[in-house]
Formats: structure tokens, sequence, C-alpha cells
């Protein structure tokens, strides 16, 4: 990498409407997102999981996506489906909301389809009908009946 090239990835976007000013294109990334929303827009994001777990700047963005957000769900998903192998990635699922004195996401629901599951573009890709299971609970329409199916002994 040439210096030049290196200065260019390290440049930090200070915009207005971001919450936090970092050279993390990810967290960048979901500030952008945001900021594109209508009031009432819905959007579903693929991030790395450093997102979700980074300090500093990425703690800043998660508290404020929490607060003027609803973020109602995480689809976690194997490694190596939209990011190299090994990174682990996740569908973050969060409408836009009116600014409020209180946060707006209040619980959110989490499906892990990470657990004992292998994907590669090639062997085997990711495609709608391993997804079903995850579309049946996902329940759009009415948040409110999803059911929780995990059990630490009958459904691990």
């Amino acid at each position: 990498m040439t210096k030049a090239n290196k200065k260019k990835d390290d440049l930090t976007y200070n915009r207005q409407d971001f919450w936090a000013t970092t050279s993390n294109k990810q967290l960048n990334f979901v500030q952008h997102i945001r900021s594109m929303l209508k009031t009432t827009g819905m959007t579903a994001v693929v991030l790395p999981d450093n997102v979700l777990f980074e300090g500093g700047a990425g703690e800043t963005v998660r508290k404020k996506l929490l607060e003027t957000t609803d973020l109602h769900t995480i689809l976690r998903l194997p490694t190596g489906i939209f990011y190299a192998q090994g990174v682990k990635a996740n569908v973050v699922f969060f409408d836009n909301k009116p600014a409020s004195k209180n946060p707006w996401s209040k619980e959110i629901w989490v499906y892990d389809y990470r657990t004992n599951i292998h994907h590669t573009l090639k062997k085997n890709p990711l495609n709608i009908e391993v997804l079903k299971d995850f579309i049946a609970c996902y329940k759009p329409d009415n948040r409110n009946k999803r059911k929780e199916t995990y059990h630490a002994e009958t459904n691990p």
C-alpha cells in the first residue's frame, strides 16, 4: 500500500449529521443510512460484528441508533457470507422515528442463524430456502406475536 493510499484509507469523515467522527467505514455507513431515512423509513443493514461491539465511536453510534430509531431485530449470520471467511456478519433491522425524549428501541429480537451453520459462496450459498424459519418467526406485521424458540435443553 502506498503512502497516498494509506492516507486516503485513514480519512475521517466529519459530517454535521453524523453522531461520531470516525474513519471506520462501517460506522459511517450506518450513520449515513440513518441520515438518509425519512421519519417513517425502515431499513435492514448488513454489518460485521465489530460494529455491534466496538467501543469509542462505535458505542456512540449504537447508543444514538437505539435512542433515535426502533432497532428491533438482529439476524446473526454465519461467517463468510458477505465478508471474508472468519468475519461474522449481522443484518440489523431498524425503523426511523421522530425526535423523542425517550429512547425508541425497547426490545431487540435476536435470531441466531450462526450456531453450527456453514455457508460458502460456492459450495453452500445462502438462499431464501434456508431463511424460511427466520421469515416465519419475523412477523413484520405484528412483532408482538414473536415467540421465543430458544430453550437450553429442548432447542439449543
